[in-house]
């Protein structure tokens, strides 16, 4: 496979950068962030309402970034819609509760895709693919509305209208946080169904999507008792790589929810988390507070320097990321120059 060749060929430090992507705060680029791009040292961003003022001003920003990244740079947003909708100027307006009809899904996402692509933006975490556990579940307003099979078939169409546009969508928030009270943001959660109601409900959109070759999943930071009842999904094996890679055939980007989740501070820092997240099968350390990246890139190349098996799952998640970086257009990394 090209990408891992060319994963090969880069060193630790930049294998690291390709995995983390980052945030700032902001209208316009700080001299850190584009020189962390320009170095390799991120793979990338994500952008927050308080990064976007105009389009003339993202995509001037976006312009920016890219210049720094020699054109690789990985561009991500949270569009839903309604109640998550950091760029006001765009699609989709609606929350995806109000999204209806499958083929209207499919016509939002594309539009959503067009909008985001003509601001610079490459990669939407949105659609939300969990199906609620009623009125009384965290994310009711943020989900699509109808059972099981409406959802899945809903979630098949956004992914599919998204890559008409050429931005990668990201469906989470793996593998279902439909039945959580709260938010991982906010504390940490504890999901009590069955296994078998895992695979009947929750999974359904997932595998719904994932034959749709879904460019990314997003795990979530919840704990499951019937899949690991002691580690958060997005730092668990059983979850990430037995389940998701194995059972279910996922050949994508594995995201991790945001790092900084309260849910993940309660057992331990941003960057142990996050190699506890890339070695149990995550491709993609997303980091939404700018003071994060260093620890993280830090503790990941020490990691890889001493493991063997830190060091073969940086290059797997690597080779995902370029292809991930290619299928939207993206330049790949030239190879280390020689030192």
């Amino acid at each position: 496979m090209w990408a891992v060749e060319a994963a090969s060929r880069l060193s630790i430090r930049e294998q690291v950068g390709q995995v983390v992507l980052g945030a700032f705060d902001g209208t316009r680029a700080p001299r850190a962030v584009a020189r962390a791009l320009r170095q390799r040292r991120l793979s990338g961003v994500i952008l927050f309402g308080g990064n976007v003022r105009s389009p003339r001003q993202l995509r001037a920003l976006s312009r920016r970034l890219q210049a720094a990244a020699g054109g690789d740079a990985l561009i991500s947003v949270d569009q839903e819609g309604g109640l998550v909708r950091r760029i006001p100027f765009a699609a989709p307006r609606p929350g995806q509760p109000a999204h209806g009809s499958a083929a209207r899904v499919g016509r939002l996402a594309r539009k959503a895709a067009a909008d985001l692509r003509s601001l610079g933006v490459n990669v939407n975490f949105a659609p939300v693919a969990d199906v609620a556990h009623g009125r009384s579940s965290a994310l009711a307003d943020r989900t699509f509305r109808g059972g099981t099979a409406q959802v899945a078939g809903k979630v098949r169409a956004a992914v599919n209208g998204y890559r008409a546009g050429r931005v990668a969508a990201t469906v989470k928030h793996f593998p279902g946080l439909g039945a959580a009270l709260l938010n991982t943001d906010d504390a940490p959660v504890v999901i009590r169904r069955r296994a078998s109601e895992l695979r009947r409900i929750d999974l359904a959109p997932f595998r719904s999507a994932i034959s749709a070759r879904v460019p990314l999943i997003m795990a979530s930071h919840a704990t499951y008792t019937a899949l690991d009842p002691r580690r958060l999904a997005s730092q668990s094996r059983p979850v990430l790589h037995d389940l998701l890679r194995e059972r279910m055939k996922y050949e994508g980007v594995v995201v991790t929810d945001a790092l900084e989740a309260r849910a993940v501070l309660r057992r331990s820092s941003v960057a142990v988390a996050a190699e506890r997240s890339l070695v149990a099968g995550a491709d993609l350390l997303l980091l939404s507070r700018s003071p994060s990246t260093r620890p993280v890139s830090r503790r990941v190349v020490a990691g890889a320097t001493r493991s063997r098996t830190v060091r073969r799952r940086l290059r797997e998640a690597t080779a995902r990321v370029l292809v991930l970086k290619r299928s939207v257009g993206l330049s790949i990394p030239a190879p280390p120059s020689p030192r």
